[in-house]
C-alpha cells in the first residue's frame, strides 16, 4: 500500500503542515484500530485515509482523518494533501468530492498548482473565557468565540501580531479549555507583507501541541476577519515554526480555502490491514 507525506499550504518542502495520505483500494475502511495505529506510527498532526465510492453518488471518495491519538470531524490540510495526491497521480482531475463526518467537501485543482477546498463556515458564538485560559495561553484574550460542533475550538483574539508570535503556552493547562483546541489570532502588523491576519493553533487535547497550519481553523478565522476588515477575500498566515499561507474566500455558509501542496515522501506501507 502506497503511503505519502504531503506538506500542505506551502509551495516548498519542509514548510506548511505535513499530512500522511493513504488511498485505499477497498470499498470500505479497515478496522478503526488499524487506522489509529497507522496514524500513531506516522505521528503527524493528521493522517488521511480515503477509498473510492461507487459512481453516481454525492461524493467520489470517502475520507477520514486521524491524529496520533484520535479521529477528528474535520481537517483542512489533510484534505488538501489528499486532493493533491489524487491530482498529481492522475487519479482525479478538476473537482473531487469527499464524503466526511462533517458532510460533503470538495477540492478543485487550478492551473497555477493551487487547490481550493470548499468547507462549511464555522458558526461563531460569543463565549466566556474558561478559568485558567489566559494563564495557560500566556496572554489576555480580547475576544473569545466558540467555533461550533465540527471544529470545537475556541477562537481567541489577542492584542496584536507580536502577542500571537510570542506565545509559549502551558499545554497541559490548555487541555481543559476547549473541546478540541485554541486558535489564537490577531490582525497583521504590516498587511503589505502579503497577509491580513495571523494565527496559531494549539490542540494538546487531541495529541497535537501546536499544529503548523490548520485549514479547518480558517473556516472560523475567515468570517471573523471578514467582518472586522470588510472584505470576503483574505489571506491568513499561520505563524508556526513551519509557517503557511491560507487564502480564504467567505461565501456565506461555505468558506473556500486555497493553497499549495508538495509531496515530500512517497513510500510503501508494509503492514496490511
Amino acid at each position: 500500500m502506497r503511503i505519502r507525506i504531503v506538506d500542505a499550504f506551502t509551495d516548498r518542502p519542509f514548510a506548511g503542515n505535513p499530512a500522511g495520505v493513504l488511498l485505499l483500494d477497498s470499498e470500505g475502511f479497515p478496522d478503526d484500530t488499524w487506522l489509529q495505529q497507522v496514524a500513531a506510527e506516522v505521528n503527524l498532526a493528521e493522517t488521511a485515509f480515503a477509498h473510492p465510492l461507487p459512481p453516481g453518488g454525492e461524493a467520489d471518495w470517502a475520507l477520514r482523518w486521524f491524529t496520533p491519538v484520535t479521529e477528528v470531524d474535520m481537517c483542512g490540510h489533510a484534505t488538501l494533501a489528499t486532493a493533491h495526491v489524487l491530482h498529481t497521480t492522475g487519479i482525479a482531475s478538476g473537482e473531487v468530492r469527499f464524503a466526511a463526518r462533517c458532510g460533503v467537501l470538495t477540492a478543485t485543482a487550478h492551473r497555477d498548482g493551487t487547490l481550493t477546498l470548499d468547507f462549511p463556515t464555522a458558526p461563531l458564538t460569543p463565549a466566556t473565557a474558561p478559568p485558567g485560559l489566559a494563564e495557560a495561553l500566556g496572554a489576555e484574550p480580547l475576544t473569545v468565540l466558540d467555533t461550533g460542533e465540527h471544529i470545537g475550538d475556541l477562537l481567541v483574539e489577542l492584542a496584536d501580531e507580536a502577542a500571537v508570535r510570542a506565545l509559549t503556552p502551558d499545554f497541559p493547562g490548555l487541555v481543559a479549555c476547549s473541546r478540541r483546541g485554541i486558535i489564537a489570532t490577531a490582525p497583521a502588523g504590516d498587511p503589505s507583507r502579503g497577509y491580513d491576519f495571523v494565527s496559531r493553533g494549539f490542540f494538546p487535547r487531541v495529541g497535537i501541541d501546536e499544529d503548523p497550519v490548520t485549514g479547518s481553523a480558517h473556516t472560523a478565522l475567515a468570517p471573523f476577519w471578514s467582518a472586522r476588515l470588510g472584505r470576503d477575500e483574505l489571506t491568513g498566515l499561520q505563524c508556526s515554526a513551519r509557517s503557511g499561507l491560507v487564502r480564504t474566500s467567505l461565501r456565506g455558509e461555505r468558506t473556500l480555502l486555497t493553497g499549495h501542496a508538495v509531496t515530500v515522501i512517497d513510500g510503501e506501507l508494509l503492514t496490511a490491514p
